[in-house]
């Protein structure tokens, strides 16, 4: 097995029971929400990371681990837009990597990098 098919493998076997679990813990805990609610959290997310890479690009000094909570922050948000959106994440992650790869093929064949 080839390193995308095992990423693939990887993808169809976790990311379903982890986006649920977000489903589950969100529904159990938290007030509902409609998806334009969590597009705007999962930008806001965004920028907050994008904000520190452009403080560290800048030359300040920035906590690793603030990174990691930002980052942490989009993942929450991304799973809780795409269970608003009913977007099953393991499938698009599929379909797009799968697309991502067929390019990289093919540059590949032209000796092109990607």
């Amino acid at each position: 097995m080839n390193i995308f098919q095992s990423l693939i493998n990887e993808i169809d076997d976790k990311i379903p029971v982890i986006q649920k679990n977000f489903d589950n813990y969100q529904n159990e805990f938290f007030t509902k929400k409609p998806p334009e609610f969590f597009c705007l959290e999962l930008n806001g997310e965004a920028g907050e990371l994008a904000n520190l890479e452009k403080k560290q690009w800048k030359g300040r000094e920035i906590n690793t681990e603030d990174f990691a909570d930002e980052a942490a922050d989009v993942f929450i948000a991304l799973f809780n837009y795409c269970n608003s959106r009913n977007i099953n994440l393991a499938d698009a992650l599929t379909k797009k990597l799968q697309k991502i790869e067929d390019i990289r093929l093919s540059r590949k064949q032209e000796g092109l990098d990607y």
